[in-house]
């Protein structure tokens, strides 16, 4: 069923002080919306500047909320008034000690705490939840027995564990919750965003994001021997930011949408950086063979372990965009544009 939303109306956003929700937030801001920013913690100023920054100079305005993912009822104040909610806030880490505490508890009782809260909130009618593609695939290998060899919004992980690939396990659990609330109401309607890995300039460079970590090493040294042919999916933060919004807007919206601008690797992301800044930069020049990533990549990285390697590296990720572009008009950015901004945002603030 079509949701049309009030633009008048108040919008919700949890975890505004993310990477991808500050994005969203600050396009909402442009475009002269009231934001309700859900966040968990309102007693450090810092972490609230940059919105602020940026509602002073939009149209829009922002109001706060203290609200906490794993707290029931904490997002009632919030999404009242509000027929649009985002739920964006949820963790992105591959290091972590507890996978259950840190992962997959936050993000399913997070879940089910903001799409309760909606049932019980008579003027929401939709949620727009960010997913993954991790909700999609655990690893590249698992694209050989993919219907037509390539990933889409009709396909699964099903090889992820609480052992193996928490992460991308954390992700499918809080999906497949999302949807199983969702189906027992008919209040709302959800659309999810399955966004592959994002990066691009967020609206501070101390994003707490994997993104960052994993491009901060194409300049401080940790790659400079040379990268490995591993391959997934990238977009652009402002991109899927519009997604997000448009996934909120478009009355016909419906389903997972896989928000994917290229299929690319670790070694054609740093080859995107050598031009402008290969001269003053270790940035790697050489793809490094499968056999050396096996041996030595779990000596240097505890994540990487043999079974992850022998899945992924060398083995290309494909991804078919075509039902965003479709239904919801997405255009991408190029790849060089992306990773050239994001690089010089590090620099800027002198973390590389």
């Amino acid at each position: 069923m079509m949701k049309i939303i009030d633009k008048k109306k108040p919008v919700m956003v949890t975890g505004a002080t993310g990477y991808v929700a500050g994005q969203l937030v600050q396009l909402l801001l442009q475009k002269g919306f009231l934001v309700h920013a859900a966040i968990r913690d309102l007693d450090h100023p810092e972490k609230l500047k940059y919105l602020n920054a940026i509602a002073d100079q939009a149209p829009g305005k922002i109001q706060y909320f203290k609200s906490d993912l794993l707290k029931k009822g904490s997002y009632a104040e919030a999404m009242s008034g509000c027929e649009l909610v985002f739920h964006l806030a949820s963790p992105f880490t591959l290091k972590v000690d507890n996978p259950l505490k840190e992962l997959i508890e936050p993000a399913k009782l997070g879940t089910r705490n903001v799409l309760e809260q909606a049932t019980k909130t008579p003027s929401v009618k939709r949620v727009v939840l960010t997913s993954s593609v991790a909700a999609i695939y655990s690893d590249n290998a698992d694209i050989k027995k993919t219907p037509g060899g390539i990933f889409n919004e009709n396909v699964w992980n099903t090889t992820s564990s609480l052992e193996y690939q928490p992460y991308f396990y954390s992700k499918t659990i809080a999906e497949k919750e999302a949807w199983n609330i969702a189906e027992k109401q008919n209040q709302w309607d959800l659309v999810v965003i399955n966004p592959s890995l994002i990066i691009g300039p967020g609206i501070n460079p101390y994003a707490t994001s994997e993104s960052f970590r994993m491009v901060k090493q194409f300049g401080d040294g940790s790659l400079k021997m040379g990268c490995p042919h591993y391959g997934f999916g990238i977009v652009d933060v402002r991109d899927v930011a519009m997604a997000h919004f448009k996934a909120g807007f478009t009355p016909e919206a419906s389903g997972r949408y896989l928000i994917h601008a290229h299929n690319t690797d670790l070694y054609e992301m740093g080859r995107a950086l050598l031009d402008k800044y290969g001269k003053d930069y270790p940035i790697p020049r050489r793809a490094l063979p499968k056999w050396v990533v096996w041996l030595f990549g779990p000596m240097i990285n505890k994540a990487m372990t043999r079974k992850m390697v022998h899945l992924n590296v060398g083995i290309p990720w494909l991804g078919d965009h075509s039902k965003g572009v479709r239904e919801l008009g997405l255009t991408y950015r190029p790849m060089k544009e992306s990773m050239e901004e994001m690089f010089q945002q590090l620099i800027d603030a002198n973390i590389i």
